[in-house]
Order: structure tokens, then sequence, then C-alpha cells
């Protein structure tokens, strides 16, 4: 019963938006008289652009629409630019639930009465949205600290939802032209996912502390403590930190903040958490990145809320790095290459076609004053003309666009003639010379020296079982005829060059490690074993 009134809500609310005019009429006309008849559009809502009603109706579903509204203004590979720029200015403002129950809630998850765990609670609220709300309180010791808390019965109303949206997916599956490319269950799973992710404080909690570790000292980027002994699904304490907005310009200007700095500084956190740490803030906007005023002539960021943090693949993060400095290049041919190796594109695609297709999207903004260029439109539109040549992308680096997205709005709002270029590109540069240097090499071949050695203690015995192989003649063809005997020989002689090219890498590897452990005569030997072998594996004419 709940369910079916919760559907006829969900259709008078869609039709005071006139979003029935989305139905092809010709199909479903019986559907759209229910439509009107349920709730008839309200004067002056159609003539609303229809970003805008759709945004203004979600809001009015509640906060579980909201927050799909959300989810799906981060997939600009689904909607049309302008549905999505209307999504992107969904935020949560949810009226605040019972503070006694959330008193109830802490004091049921701790285990102890409220008055034991904290000297001070406050009743009123900081901060309401649609999955948890916010209460600032004291610890007996003094130290201040807010205590999140989600809402009561979030889970089961979640649970509702998701199964009201995979009716409307089904819907929307038979009725829309473009059902294959919208994926409606994807995105309904999608924003499952989220919100199930969003309901374990714990896991929130463990993210922030590991963003947290890996700006530990950094004057650029602060991240609240958490204080574990009082953390549970359902609650979560953190260290309370002061600040404004990052939007909040004028009063960043009344305290003599220099905006271009901080601009700058913005762009700067996100490559270093993509490609130095492969650990960024994916929900990034305004509200969740506020300003530290302390230090008005060094301002640095404050990060809030780790409910949403996105991480790549390695090889992701390697092709979206080399794809970032093939565009500062404007080499657009590398770019269509690096598509194809990457996995992103089929590999019977012509590259000169992708080539010419980059070539026409990236073209137009390097006419364009350095101040107005955008790194993230850039690769926004890559991706979406690439949806063109069956274009297959990660859902992280669909999270990441949008993370570009909002960092650059918030740069740019911030000092409106920033030139992201000149700020992205040496930071992305020196990372990749040290991610990619000797040294880290070798680093990284000492971590994985143990697994290495267990790999190569087979070695022996696979070659062994080749040689034997090759020698008894259960590799060898039969020769019929003067051609295939020259072939045979060919494979003979690949077969020899490709055991002296195995031995010399394995010969070369083990002088590399026993020089960094212990440099010797060992390691010299190895190493001159391995430049005979590499000699004996060049290639020769026939």
């Amino acid at each position: 019963m709940k369910s079916a009134l919760r559907a006829l809500t969900i259709i008078r609310i869609a039709s005071r938006y006139g979003l029935d005019e989305w139905i092809p009429a010709a199909r479903f006309r019986p559907l759209i008289r229910l439509f009107k008849l349920i709730s008839p559009t309200a004067a002056g809502n159609r003539q609303l652009p229809r970003g805008q009603r759709l945004r203004l109706a979600l809001q009015d579903l509640g906060p579980l629409f909201v927050k799909l509204g959300q989810v799906l203004s981060t997939r600009r590979d689904l909607l049309p630019a302008d549905i999505a720029d209307a999504l992107a200015g969904l935020r949560d403002q949810v009226q605040a639930f019972d503070p006694e129950q959330a008193k109830a809630i802490i004091e049921q998850e701790l285990g102890q009465t409220l008055s034991l765990v904290f000297a001070r609670f406050d009743s009123e609220p900081l901060a309401s949205a649609s999955i948890a709300q916010v209460h600032a309180a004291q610890l007996h010791d003094g130290r201040e600290v807010v205590v999140k808390v989600l809402r009561p019965q979030i889970r089961q109303r979640i649970a509702n939802d998701i199964a009201l949206m995979r009716v409307m997916a089904d819907v929307l599956g038979k009725l829309h032209p473009h059902a294959d490319k919208l994926r409606p269950h994807d995105v309904v799973s999608e924003l499952e996912n989220t919100l199930l992710a969003e309901c374990d404080l714990q896991r929130e909690a463990a993210n922030a502390s590991l963003m947290g570790r890996l700006w530990q000292g950094s004057a650029d980027l602060a991240v609240p403590a958490v204080e574990w002994p009082l953390t549970t699904e359902r609650v979560l304490v953190m260290q309370r930190v002061y600040g404004i907005p990052a939007d909040s310009i004028a009063e960043l200007d009344r305290l003599g903040i220099d905006r271009k700095q901080l601009a700058a500084k913005a762009v700067r956190i996100l490559y270093q958490q993509v490609f130095r740490d492969n650990y960024f803030h994916a929900d990034a906007h305004a509200g969740n990145i506020w300003v530290d005023t302390t230090r008005p002539q060094a301002a640095g960021f404050i990060a809030l809320d780790f409910g949403i943090v996105g991480q790549l693949s390695e090889q992701d993060q390697y092709y979206l790095a080399e794809n970032f400095m093939a565009i500062f290049h404007k080499d657009y041919r590398k770019i269509a290459r690096l598509h194809v190796q990457a996995g992103w594109m089929p590999k019977h695609l012509r590259l000169d076609e992708l080539e010419a297709a980059v070539r026409s999207v990236c073209e137009p903004y390097f006419t364009r004053p350095l101040s107005e260029f955008s790194i993230a439109e850039v690769v926004a539109k890559l991706f979406r003309t690439a949806q063109k040549y069956e274009l297959t992308l990660q859902p992280q680096l669909i999270l990441l666009q949008k993370t570009l997205l909002n960092t650059e709005g918030l740069a740019r709002t911030l000092d409106p003639e920033i030139d992201l270029w000149a700020v992205a590109r040496p930071v992305l540069e020196s990372i990749l010379r040290e991610r990619y240097s000797p040294g880290r090499f070798v680093a990284r071949l000492q971590q994985r020296w143990p697994e290495i050695m267990h790999q190569a203690a087979d070695l022996p015995s696979l070659l062994q079982t080749f040689l034997a192989q090759h020698v008894q003649g259960e590799s060898q063809v039969r020769m019929r005829s003067d051609e295939i005997a020259q072939l045979a020989r060919i494979s003979q002689r690949n077969q020899r060059q490709l055991f002296a090219l195995v031995l010399g890498f394995t010969t070369g590897l083990g002088a590399a490690v026993f020089y960094i452990w212990q440099p010797g005569v060992a390691s010299i030997g190895l190493a001159l074993v391995a430049v005979v072998a590499f000699i004996l594996a060049w290639p020769r004419k026939a």
C-alpha cells in the first residue's frame, strides 16, 4: 500500500512540473492522461527550462531523489549538458530530524549515556542532509568535536525508494528511444551502491583517516582527525574545525586572503590527489571544501565529508596522465592511440578517424585565451565524442570527470583569470617524472622482489621442459616443401632468440638486485651474462 501511494506521489509531482512531455505521446497517451488527471501542470512550469523542472521535481520528491539527481549530475556521459548542469546545482537541504532520536541512536551505538561520552552536546544540528545530520559536541577533555548521526530507518527508506526506482527504470527502458545508452538500471544500481556506502559511517571515517595520513603535515590541505573509539556504522565523531566555505568571496576578501594563490592551490591539490596519491575527494563542492582562515597570508583548505572518494586503476591512472600531457602538446594522434591502448576504445577502430574527431574537439580550445582554457571541459567533450566510437569507461573515470569540473569551477570562482594549464602542467610533469623514474622502479622492484623470486623459482623447470620438447621433436613441424623448411629454420632461430632474451632479462634483473643489496663481483658477473644474452637475442638478417 505504501509503495502504491509513493508511486502516485511520484506521478503527481512529475506531472506538476510537466515531465509528462518526455513520454512519447503516440504510444502512451493513456499514461499522459493519468498524469494530467492526478496533477495538472502548475502554471508557468512549462516555461521553465527542462533541467530546472527536473531539479525542482527531485527536490519535491525528497532527500533520496535529491541524491539521485546528484548521482545523475556526475554522469555527463548519459545526460544532455543542460540537464547535467541543472542537476549539478542540487544540494542537500533537508529538514532535520528530532534531536532526541539522534541522542538515542548515539547511546545505542556507543553503549553509554550521552553525559558519560560528552561534556556538552548541542541539540540544534549544525547541518542536515539526506543521509545524516551533524551536531556539535565537546569531550570531557575539552576537545571540540562534531557528531554525525545516520537518519532513523534510513536503510529501509533507501530499500523502498530503490525498489520504486527499479520499476521506473523498467518503464524508462521501454519508453525512452535511447534507453540502451541511458542504462537506467545501471544508474539505479550506482545510486544504490553510493547510498549504501554513505550509510556506513565507519567506512567514511576510514576514508577520512587515509586522506589525513596522505596529507599529514601539509599546509595546503587539512583533514579533521577521527575519534575512532566513538565511531560506529551509524555514528561518526571527528575533530571540529573552523573555516568558511571556499566560495565565500566577500569574506575571503575582507580577511585579505589571496584568492589567486588559493585558486592555484585548489588545482594543484586535485592533481596531487589523482596522480600522486591515487586517492581523491570526489564530492569537492564549496560546502565540503572550506578555507582555513587562521593563516590569512598562507591560507589552505579544509576537506569535509568523505562519503565519496575516488581511486583509479594503475592502468587508467597512467593512460589518463599521458592523455593530459598529449593534450598539453596538441598530440592528437597520441590521444587517439592512448584511448585504444587503454582499452577504452575497440582495437578495430581506425586511428585516423578518431584522431580527426579529437582534433575537432581540442583545436577550438587552443584558439581561446589561456585563462579560458578548461582541461575538464576538454576531457568531458573527448569522452562524449568518443561515445560515438563505442567508448567504454569505468565509473571512477566518470567520477573523476565530475571532480575535475567541480574543482575548476571552484578555482574560477576564486580567480576568474586563472590559467589552469599553467598551474596543472608543471604539477603533472613533476609527478610523472618521479613516478616513472629509475629510483621509483628500483623501489618497486625491491617491494615486489619476494613475489618475483617466488615466480622465478619455476623458470628453470619451465625452460628445461621447453628445451626437452624441442630436442625430442615434440614441437617440430614436418617439412613438406622448401618453403615450409625455410619457415621452420626461422622459427628455430626465433626460439633461440627468445631463450636468449628470457635469459638476459632474468640475469639482468638478478644483477640489478645484487647491485642494490650488495655491490660486487656477483652483480658484475650477472650483468656480463645479461649483455651476452641480449647480444645473442639481437635480431639478424636471415
